[in-house]
């Protein structure tokens, strides 16, 4: 079974206040199922209460600044090529992981759920499938520590990012 709904970007708006939230403040989204689509809802902490019965999943964050400068990753192909390579390199798997988790993020792989042999497995490894390649690949499951996390983003950001135009 393969989950697939877009989640919208911050509305920038409390859904409660309609007031406009400011960059840096501290808010909290939601994401719940209305009809056949799924809604996301911004809230400032202010008028924040505890989620509904019908929001499956919530998260806390803060609202970005507009000074902000964006980033401009590699193409899907670069990041999939890279994908190749640290299969074949078991002290990457963390930032292998992490890779899987991006290219989840872009659309690019799928997780495929109930596709592991047995249900340990599933406690070990992320099945993903990817539509362009129509292949489908095991990855390791590991959540690199606090000590790897600053590493991996400064490896990522080396090798995949150039500042925008």
């Amino acid at each position: 079974m393969l989950l697939d709904f877009e989640v919208h970007r911050c509305t920038r708006r409390c859904a409660a206040t309609d007031r406009v939230l400011d960059p840096g403040e501290l808010c909290y989204s939601t994401l719940e199922v209305e009809g056949a689509n799924i809604v996301r809802k911004d809230f400032s902490a202010a008028a924040w209460k505890a989620p509904g019965e019908q929001v499956f999943a919530w998260w806390k964050f803060r609202v970005p600044e507009a000074a902000v400068k964006k980033i401009k990753l590699a193409p899907n192909d670069v990041l999939l090529e890279l994908f190749d390579q640290l299969g074949g390199c078991p002290d990457q798997s963390d930032l292998r992981y992490v890779l899987a988790l991006l290219l989840v993020r872009r659309r690019v792989l799928r997780v495929e759920l109930g596709g592991a042999g047995d249900a340990s497995d599933a406690c070990h490894a992320l099945t993903v499938f990817c539509a362009k390649r129509d292949a489908s690949y095991e990855v390791a499951i590991a959540m690199p520590g606090d000590d790897r996390i600053e590493q991996i983003q400064q490896e990522l950001s080396s090798l995949l990012v150039a500042d925008a135009a």
